[in-house]
């Protein structure tokens, strides 16, 4: 079967293919381009000679145990994935996003597909603690890539689509899904008990079994759906008001007290705040 006529590809799984999908913003699309971006970027800071330690991608954002654990630097759990070794490393990563994130995309949505792929991104830095902790892998050695979310999303794919024909690109070998999956699962799991890349191949690993994890039991990413932007903001401009309304309460309260005092003994009794207080209220009744 040809990518063109795989079950999500067309027109009637959900409102068009990855094309369309991409040209109406998918989350994929972004990622893949925000992936670019950084790698650039990273690129050309970390070839600079005079380019300050904090302006570089790599320096401030590359996952070690000994800096975001030790060192509470917890942004790294999420920047490390956004971070590539070599172009080939980004290179297999975005063929793999492109090819099979739409599929998860389209059957979490756009929100909690986010969550689901930087989550497995997360998991895929655990392993590196606990080799860590152990003494396998020193603390300072970095962690970069989407491998982690990559896995996830290819072992949620499998799940949910065990039977897709697909083909790999070295070699050209034709398989299903769940088949593909098990050979990469396999590699990974011997060339981390082999001691090849430990930390790599555990992190494609652990994102897997976060992928499996969501996939089974979709209630857990169900918050995911409340992270509306649109939302936040109503409810921050609806604290904010709901604050005023509190503070001019107050301050009416106040001045009530103050014109009873003024009623009782006289405007003299009054202190210079008390004073200083009923003028801004005369002054705001005026205006």
């Amino acid at each position: 079967m040809s990518w063109q006529d795989r079950d999500y590809n067309r027109e009637s799984y959900g409102g068009g293919g990855l094309s369309s999908r991409l040209r109406g913003g998918s989350a994929v699309m972004w990622l893949i381009i925000i992936n670019c971006v950084v790698f650039v970027l990273d690129s050309i800071l970390r070839s600079g000679t005079r380019v300050p330690e904090w302006l570089v991608p790599y320096l401030i954002g590359a996952f070690s145990t000994e800096k975001a654990v030790y060192g509470a630097q917890l942004w790294r759990f999420v920047t490390y994935q956004f971070l590539h070794g070599d172009f080939l490393h980004i290179l297999f990563n975005m063929i793999g996003l492109y090819f099979f994130g739409p599929m998860m995309e389209q059957w979490w949505g756009s929100r909690r597909f986010i969550a689901f792929y930087l989550l497995c991104g997360v998991c895929g830095s655990l392993p590196m603690i606990g080799f860590t902790l152990i003494g396998l892998i020193d603390s300072r050695v970095n962690l970069v890539g989407a491998s982690g979310a990559l896995y996830g999303i290819l072992i949620g794919a499998a799940v949910l689509y065990p039977n897709m024909r697909v083909q790999l690109m070295f070699p050209p070998i034709p398989m299903t899904l769940r088949t593909m999956a098990l050979v990469f699962l396999g590699i990974s799991a011997l060339s981390t008990i082999a001691g090849s890349n430990d930390g790599g191949n555990a992190a494609h690993l652990a994102g897997a079994a976060m992928g499996f994890l969501f996939v089974k039991t979709p209630s857990l990413l169900n918050w995911a759906d409340r992270l509306n932007p649109s939302a936040i903001q109503a409810g921050y401009t609806k604290g904010r008001y709901e604050k005023k309304l509190q503070k001019e309460q107050a301050t009416r309260e106040e001045v009530d007290r103050i014109l009873a005092k003024v009623s009782e003994k006289g405007i003299a009794s009054l202190t210079a705040r008390e004073k200083k207080l009923l003028q801004q209220d005369t002054d705001r009744l005026r205006g």
